[in-house]
């Protein structure tokens, strides 16, 4: 599935270009300076954000993931990382076209956008995937966080969207631990996403932690 965000950065693109033409060919004119910064700022948001959900971009929501990070050894709060991908939508977009697999990624992004907390992160990192840093949340808690946005996606009017459609996603779910970097929880958390996938439709995998490394100094 394409992102789909060529045409908003393009429209955002040619009035920048207007802009600066009509600049150049009259000189300096205040006038024009508030709408350069709303088409300044529109480019800005199209940078970390993916155009066809509204979700963060995979580059900004991995940035967000690393800041957790960071201030997760600074303070020893543990957080939780979740990777979902909505279940057969190869088979949605077979059955029902590519209009239909669109609107289906849009609806699970807004009701993730609308559930989650202003400190959660949600961000688009692959054609068929979503990922939401947790901040301070423990695994039990995380668990329940799913399975309301779970409840959410069920209960959307799908019917209305394609006749039958029924939509479901599966979850890989990690806690963050030492040494872990953005790419090394991604990787812990889309591999507990596979093994959630060949339970079925809807599940859930957690992740099993890396060991910490054994420190013969910790025996004495």
């Amino acid at each position: 599935m394409p992102a789909d965000g060529d045409q908003p950065l393009a429209n955002a693109r040619q009035q920048l270009t207007q802009l600066i033409k009509q600049i150049k060919e009259n000189g300096k004119q205040d006038n024009l300076l508030p709408t350069l910064q709303t088409v300044l700022t529109q480019l800005e948001s199209l940078t970390k954000h993916d155009q066809l959900t509204g979700a963060l971009n995979r580059r900004t929501l991995l940035n967000m993931l690393d800041s957790e990070l960071a201030r997760s050894y600074r303070t020893g709060h543990t957080f939780s990382f979740a990777v979902i991908s909505v279940d057969h939508l190869e088979k949605i977009l077979e059955q029902h076209g590519q209009a239909v697999a669109r609107q289906v990624l849009q609806m699970v992004a807004k009701e993730a956008l609308d559930m989650l907390r202003t400190l959660d992160s949600f961000g688009r990192v692959a054609a068929n995937e979503f990922a939401i840093v947790m901040p301070t949340t423990w695994l039990d808690q995380s668990l329940k966080a799913i399975a309301r946005l779970k409840k959410r996606v069920a209960d959307c009017d799908w019917n209305a969207v394609a006749p039958g459609l029924q939509v479901t996603f599966s979850t890989g779910l990690t806690t963050n631990a030492i040494k872990d970097t953005a790419d090394i929880m991604l990787a812990r958390a889309t591999s507990a996403l596979n093994t959630a996938k060949a339970k079925g439709s809807d599940s859930i995998a957690e992740a099993e932690l890396p060991l910490p490394e054994y420190n013969p100094e910790d025996d004495e």
